[in-house]
């Protein structure tokens, strides 16, 4: 009988028929291809069956699968004790695993009171196996709030597993725990519900991942080293001594080189479910150490990467959610931060940024005279509907005050309603064909607020944008639905500048991606005359105002990226000679992208943190509460690496006790740190100094000041006069390397 099967080749799908255990054939590479995508397609895997969870193993069922159509089955169950009841008659306990809730009845009968015995005097959280057989719940007894809620088990035999001392909390999803006692205690955390559908949704997603592109589209999955180099660019990278002096490994940020280097080798479809490491403060969507679905392509554009993401995403998007919808609209970058103020926008909802230069252009008042007198200077606004209905009078000043603390600017609320101008003496100067104007550009309605703001085009936009989430926030909070938590706006941003002035020194460049970024084909030229202006090939994938993704076409040619490098960024082309090299050697066209997994399921589930989504997660310090890491290490094991370990107690010539350098050990704000010392003096003691252990690459003082007074003993202690300088650290921190 012949077998069908499907074959994806050049965009289009096609249905072919073979004999059994064979090939239909065409003609050439097409063959090829037949046959290939054939045989991958014969080692796809597929979702397994309930009864299969519990092959290799000595249940015969899940306790969440049983129902009604199992009446009269005998049943080997086993979990945990969710929770326990006594009745008249009998006795009862709900049995717990992965999948769901099930009840079992002890009979109150001699014959059933060793079975009793065990399961009575099991604490709950116990971890028990029961057998016994599937019976209907007393008439008027069901529970149609649980699946399994018509039967239940009448139980036999009982066996206790292991028995459970007392829990720091009770593991149901309603009760209410801090995060920090969640982390300490994560493989408790892990057991519910919510946490249990997070990381097997992940996991789920992953393998349909997998399936598209290994399967379906020829990706070969590739490991790439975690032990790397130093890179210019990017962001803070973990470091890891090695036994050579003075030499150290980084983990890698991502496998940007390695995967460009697999292009140069030939195997032109690359894809990896890749750790990467970033040595930044955390925030609820950054971890220290994350995941992201990492991919790389030969002989693509721009327009191919898009497609094949969003076919990635609509082949593995859960079946419970709403279908994705391809393509994805896309935005440039001056789009988005033009009507949005930011380059990655929300687009469930409106309150869109609005230019109204135009409509104060003869304006008398002298705070938009100033603005719109100067270069890229504009007035901008938004409307908040039905703002002066739900926004409070101090919501406003919260508002304003935001605006003048983080970004130096004014912000001017204009009502409708004249009595309601408050704090806004500037309004009263509108005039009357200027404030119609403003009602029919923005389409304002009677109770709706616009916020005005003048100043230059960014920063002004960028002001906006954040006050629009702000007030999104404010008006969901008051019961407004604005943001839908059951739609996914995907939306893909584009043209992005290759370069961003540097914060220190807005006369040098960065990189707006990485170095390694590939400028727009229409702005090639200007890399030589004007660098600032000119745009990447670089597309970022937005879900929901979240970055999900982010990727480019890459510098294929060697003297390009050799003047980007050299010539543009001032980077030092040495540490990256191996990738020069590469790509003189017949290197092909290629990009890539790579998607944040962590973020991704995040969003997938509605989950508040990436930390709900990762099994082991670092703490918001990049601690593990769990297990106490960083930890010290004896010395005995740190001389292979040339390291001598000190922990400092620091005290400043100052009565604030809050300018002191304290590293409590298991403490969440302990900083540990190493000191590489190659050819150091040997440290002695010091009144200030107290010398232990040493636990990570720096020194944290709380007061950047402090350090000018300590400088000359950490010299004299150290024995060392050179190589100590100071670079800066998050807030209220600061880090001095030696």
């Amino acid at each position: 009988m012949p077998t069908p099967y499907v074959g994806r080749f050049r965009g289009r799908v096609e249905e072919r028929w073979a004999p059994s255990g064979g090939v239909c054939m065409g003609s050439g590479t097409e063959n090829v291809l037949d046959l290939l995508t054939f045989l991958l397609l014969r080692a796809r895997v597929r979702t397994p069956s309930l009864g299969e969870f519990s092959s290799f193993v000595a249940r015969t069922n899940t306790c969440g699968e049983l129902r009604s159509s199992h009446l009269g089955q005998e049943v080997t169950l086993c979990g945990w004790i969710q929770y326990r009841r006594l009745h008249r008659q009998n006795t009862f306990l709900v049995l717990r695993d992965f999948h769901g809730l099930v009840q079992v009845v002890i009979p109150q009968d001699e014959s059933a009171a060793s079975v009793k015995k065990i399961l009575c005097e099991a604490p709950v959280e116990s971890v028990v196996q029961v057998s016994g057989t599937v019976i209907s719940r007393p008439p008027g007894q069901e529970n149609p709030k649980m699946p399994t809620g018509e039967i239940e088990i009448k139980v036999k035999t009982a066996e206790l597993l292991n028995s459970c001392k007392k829990l720091p909390f009770e593991i149901k999803d309603f009760v209410k725990k801090t995060e920090a006692l969640r982390l300490q205690y994560r493989y408790l955390d892990l057991r519910s519900f919510q946490m249990q559908y997070n990381l097997r949704l992940r996991s789920q997603m992953v393998m349909k991942m997998r399936e598209y592109l290994c399967n379906l589209h020829g990706f070969v999955d590739i490991e790439t080293p975690t032990l790397f180099k130093r890179t210019p660019g990017g962001a803070k990278e973990f470091v890891i001594p090695s036994r050579e002096p003075g030499k150290f490994y980084v983990l890698p940020q991502s496998p940007q080189q390695f995967k460009q280097l697999l292009m140069v080798g030939g195997l032109d479809r690359y894809f990896q479910v890749a750790r990467c490491y970033r040595d930044e403060g955390s925030r609820p969507d950054r971890q220290p150490e994350f995941t992201q679905i990492d991919i790389e392509m030969s002989f693509v554009d721009q327009t191919g990467i898009q497609s094949l993401i969003e076919g990635l995403l609509q082949y593995s998007w859960p079946s419970d959610r709403d279908p994705v919808v391809v393509p994805f609209p896309s935005m440039t970058f001056a789009e988005a931060l033009a009507s949005y103020g930011t380059d990655k926008p929300d687009t469930r909802f409106g309150m869109k940024i609005v230019d109204i230069s135009n409509v104060f252009r003869n304006t008398e008042v002298r705070f938009l005279q100033d603005a719109l007198s100067k270069p890229q200077g504009t007035v901008k606004a938004i409307c908040i509907p039905e703002g002066a209905k739900y926004l409070k009078r101090k919501e406003i000043e919260s508002i304003r005050k935001l605006a003048a603390d983080h970004f130096n600017q004014e912000v001017l609320p204009i009502f409708l309603k004249a009595n309601q101008n408050w704090n806004s003496p500037v309004a009263k100067f509108i005039m009357e064909e200027e404030r119609l104007e403003l009602i029919r550009l923005m389409e304002i309605h009677e109770e709706d607020v616009v916020l005005l703001t003048a100043g230059e085009h960014r920063k002004a936009c960028s002001l906006l944008g954040k006050l629009r989430l702000e007030c999104a926030d404010l008006l969901e909070a008051r019961g407004v639905v604005l943001r839908d938590p059951a739609l996914f706006s995907f939306l893909w941003v584009v043209d992005f500048p290759l370069f961003l002035p540097k914060e220190e020194n807005p006369r040098e460049l960065e990189s707006a991606h990485h170095p390694f970024t590939a400028p727009h084909p229409s702005d090639i030229q200007l890399l030589y005359t004007e660098p600032e202006k000119v745009r990447s090939q670089h597309y970022d994938l937005v879900l929901n105002g979240s970055e999900i993704g982010g990727g480019s076409i890459r510098i294929h040619n060697a003297e390009l990226q050799r003047y980007v490098l050299a010539a543009l960024l001032k980077e030092d082309v040495k540490l990256l000679s191996h990738l020069l090299q590469a790509l003189d050697s017949g290197a092909p066209p290629h990009g890539g992208i790579a998607l944040g997994l962590d973020r991704l399921i995040c969003l997938v589930t509605g989950a508040p943190s990436i930390r709900d989504v990762i099994a082991f997660p670092k703490s918001f310090r990049g601690h593990d509460l769990m297990s106490n890491a960083p930890d010290s290490i004896p010395p005995e094991e740190l001389k292979p690496y040339h390291i001598q370990g000190i922990i400092g107690l620091l005290q400043p010539d100052t009565s604030d006790r809050s300018e002191r350098l304290d590293i409590a050990h298991h403490h969440e704000s302990a900083e540990l740190c190493y000191h590489h010392c190659i050819g150091f003096k040997p440290l002695h003691r010091d009144s200030h100094l107290l010398f232990s252990k040493i636990i990570t690459n720096s020194i944290l003082l709380s007061n950047h000041a402090a350090f000018t007074n300590y400088d000359s003993t950490l010299r004299t202690v150290t024995g060392q006069r050179p190589g100590i300088s100071l670079m800066p650290l998050s807030t209220p921190f600061k880090r001095f390397m030696v």
